[in-house]
């Protein structure tokens, strides 16, 4: 109920909401206020106390408005997300796709909003666009995230799925988009490097799967313009053939995201328990180690 009510709310009461959320999340529950601190003092180590503070602040008041902002997707029209997201360079990604013959693969980040840019990309280009997601835990706030990026005609694939799909119809035309600054679990293959001052682990997914399939790669970085409104720019990140015994694809990849969080910082998931695991303690577990 509290979903559907919020999806109807008007965007001034929208961000009314959002300011109390704001109140509530910093001051009175203190949401992973030691991560996000954390994380902003390694990231930022010239930074002085009041500079991470007020930045602290930028980031909690921008995550209450885009968390409505989502929620608000499920009762949006394509023509609000026309009006809403603009795509500055969509002639790079359509020239990747070889006038739509060729799917790509493009990686983001959690800034801006991440999940109005698959429907601001959507709407804009007229073509299928297939997030992989990792299923949240809470199910119901999974199918509601599941229904927002289903609801114009996109395919969201489940990550544990996604590459037996997409390797089966490799040849339609497609563009599949991964989120993929989270940190893996340690199950999973993972590439080592340095990120915002600090080694932290990548997935090897999307650059596996780039290497096999022989699809192009781009980033794409979303800036808030203000409340509400959002620019998408593509850059590239790689073109095959590639070389399977680099990691080119992932370095450039965290050079560029590393780069829009730079330019934008209060607008990243800095809550996210990105370095959560320890490189030297797993290495020392097992000395096989990771894949670096």
């Amino acid at each position: 109920m509290f979903y559907r009510a919020v999806a109807y709310l008007p965007f001034p009461l929208l961000y009314a909401l959002a300011w109390l959320a704001y109140l509530i999340l910093y001051y009175l529950a203190g949401y992973r206020k030691a991560v996000v601190y954390q994380n902003l003092r390694h990231a930022f180590p010239e930074k002085n106390a009041r500079e991470i503070t007020v930045l602290a602040k930028k980031f909690y008041r921008q995550l209450s408005q885009v968390a409505l902002e989502i929620v608000k997707a499920r009762r949006m029209q394509p023509q609000d997300f026309k009006q809403r997201v603009t795509l500055n360079n969509p002639e790079l990604l359509l020239a990747k796709s070889e006038g739509r013959s060729r799917s790509v693969i493009v990686l983001t980040i959690h800034q801006g909003n991440w999940e109005w840019m698959l429907h601001g990309a959507t709407t804009a280009l007229g073509i299928p666009i297939d997030p992989v997601y990792k299923p949240l835990h809470n199910k119901t706030v999974d199918e509601l995230i599941y229904g927002i990026r289903s609801q114009f005609g996109s395919r969201p694939l489940a990550m544990d799925e996604s590459t037996r799909d997409i390797l089966r119809r490799r040849k339609e035309f497609r563009v599949f988009v991964m989120v993929a600054d989270q940190s893996p679990i340690r199950s999973e293959r993972s590439y080592w490097t340095t990120f915002l001052n600090r080694e932290a682990a990548f997935y090897q997914g999307a650059e596996s799967l780039a290497q096999l399939t022989g699809f192009p790669v781009l980033f794409a970085q979303c800036r808030r313009q203000r409340p509400g409104h959002y620019a998408i720019t593509f850059h590239e990140v790689g073109d095959p053939p590639y070389d399977k015994g680099s990691h080119t694809i992932i370095d450039r990849y965290v050079a560029l995201a590393e780069q829009a969080i730079r330019e934008e910082p209060e607008s990243w998931l800095w809550s996210n328990r990105r370095w959560k695991r320890d490189r030297q303690q797993e290495e020392a577990a097992s000395p096989a180690g990771n894949a670096r």
